[in-house]
């Protein structure tokens, strides 16, 4: 049984957010109002939903998520369905997959269609298995399905089939960019859960930091981040795996994965790097915080951290509407690299090193990505909108578009000394006459820095919807107050 009462709204208790399913409703206005400009008015769009996937070939299923197109159109949280708007009207028509008694017996008694209709307010509820006849009734003139690229994971999304489906005039070129840029753009609903998600996410991290402490080990910092979001914000799932680092891991972007569980012990002087985001009723946060295990920056570590930290201030002061996020990549390389140059780790005029590429060096990953119910979130790059960069440093970035009101994003800016990249720099003829090698030396084990932060892009400048420590005062304060708050 899903969270979602009769009344339409998906909540998970009194103390977590009430999510109504008005939220979809609009979606689907906004899908149907750029659709209207381009098909002619008996034109309908067709979603399939996500299924149950199981763990290779067992009967244990992982624990089921929404595709996300589906979930950002109707909010539906049972497999196995699909949904159906006539794009000149806005009606929409769920079906749902007809339910044999011995599911009864397992996983409970189902919903009618009436009370389907009702918990997601559409027009019109039936099963899956009526769907072709449904349409052959409708007579549509075209079909829309979804089909096209996710150029994060160069994956194609999944395009809605049922047996017969043939029978009908189908189109899978227009749907995918319109709705794709449907999603870049927030609204007010969608904006609040977003908020609520990272407001948990905050609060967790700074349960985490609190806790933290030398001879722990990053699983346990990790334990500790998903008890709080589940526990206290209700939040089931994260966004992403779990990015616990320590030490000389903070150098692994995507540390976490099979092979780097968040496994080390913490040790005393380690720098640890959290990059951890809930998620709630489909929309996910992406928050990093870095801080030292102890609780005190060493000279070093406060060096590195500040300039990370002036190189996200400086975005932050920089954004607006019409701004290129590309501009804004090279605004906080340059900053980065400004910042190591006044440490004596870096010589020579800043521009010069960017143009050489030294920035990638220190931050092989983009600035930030956009953000929402994935946490790379769809529309970095469709038509329309400027191509992917080619040149070194830019061309990692997961879009290039100029900003809008509305876009929400991260920002996080980094720096890592992670080994073959230093080597590779400092064999170079044109790289190492920037390098102060003996400086460096001194941050060879240090591991890195990440900053991140969420944002909406607003009229005059952004809201930033993140809150935690993030001075050094503040870390140090806070993390002072450990006995308090464990």
């Amino acid at each position: 049984m899903t969270c979602i009462s009769q009344d339409g709204k998906f909540s998970l208790g009194e103390h977590t957010l009430s999510v109504p399913m008005e939220l979809y409703k609009l979606n689907r206005e906004r899908l149907c109002k750029r659709l209207s400009e381009v098909v002619d008015k008996d034109t309908y769009v067709l979603l399939q939903g996500g299924s149950h996937i199981s763990h290779y070939c067992t009967d244990v299923d992982y624990v089921f998520r929404q595709e996300p197109y589906f979930h950002w159109t109707f909010g539906v949280s049972e497999p196995d369905c699909y949904g159906l708007i006539h794009v000149s009207s806005g009606e929409a028509h769920l079906f749902f997959p007809r339910v044999e008694e011995a599911h009864t017996v397992w996983l409970g008694k189902p919903l009618c269609l009436d009370e389907y209709k009702c918990r997601y307010k559409v027009n019109y509820a039936s099963y899956v298995d009526t769907l072709g006849e449904t349409l052959n009734a409708l007579k549509p003139s075209v079909i829309l399905t979804l089909y096209g690229k996710n150029t994060d994971s160069d994956l194609t999304c999944k395009e809605a089939h049922f047996e017969g489906i043939d029978r009908f005039i189908l189109d899978n070129k227009i749907l995918h960019k319109i709705i794709a840029d449907c999603r870049v753009i927030k609204t007010d609903y969608e904006k609040e859960v977003m908020r609520y998600a990272t407001k948990v996410t905050c609060n967790a991290h700074k349960s985490v930091m609190a806790k933290c402490k030398p001879n722990m080990y990053e699983y346990q910092c990790e334990a500790n981040f998903l008890h709080y979001a589940y526990y206290v914000g209700g939040c089931r799932h994260v966004g992403y795996n779990n990015i616990c680092c320590s030490g000389m891991n903070g150098a692994v972007l995507h540390y976490g994965h099979a092979t780097e569980p968040n496994s080390k012990e913490i040790h005393d002087g380690d720098m640890c790097l959290f990059d951890m985001g809930a998620s709630y009723s489909g929309y996910t946060a992406d928050v990093t915080v870095s801080f030292p295990a102890n609780g005190k920056f060493t000279d070093d570590q406060r060096a590195i951290y500040n300039a990370v930290l002036a190189a996200s201030r400086a975005v932050m002061n920089a954004i607006k509407p019409g701004v290129s996020w590309v501009d804004m990549h090279i605004l906080a390389n340059k900053i980065t690299l400004r910042e190591l140059r006044e440490i004596d780790l870096l010589r020579g005029d800043v521009d010069e090193m960017y143009e050489a590429g030294l920035a990638a060096i220190f931050q092989p990953h983009g600035l930030g990505h956009l953000l929402g119910i994935d946490v790379h979130d769809v529309g970095g790059y469709l038509e329309g909108h400027p191509d992917r960069p080619q040149k070194p440093g830019v061309k990692a970035l997961r879009t290039a578009r100029n900003l809008e009101v509305g876009m929400a994003l991260t920002v996080e800016p980094g720096c890592y000394f992670i080994e073959p990249l230093l080597k590779r720099a400092l064999s170079d003829p044109v790289l190492s006459k920037f390098l102060n090698e003996k400086v460096l030396k001194r941050f060879w084990k240090f591991g890195g820095v990440r900053i991140e932060d969420n944002i909406f892009v607003t009229e005059h400048g952004i809201e930033n919807y993140t809150p935690v420590p993030r001075t050094v005062e503040e870390i140090e304060e806070w993390m002072s107050k450990k006995e308090m708050v464990a």
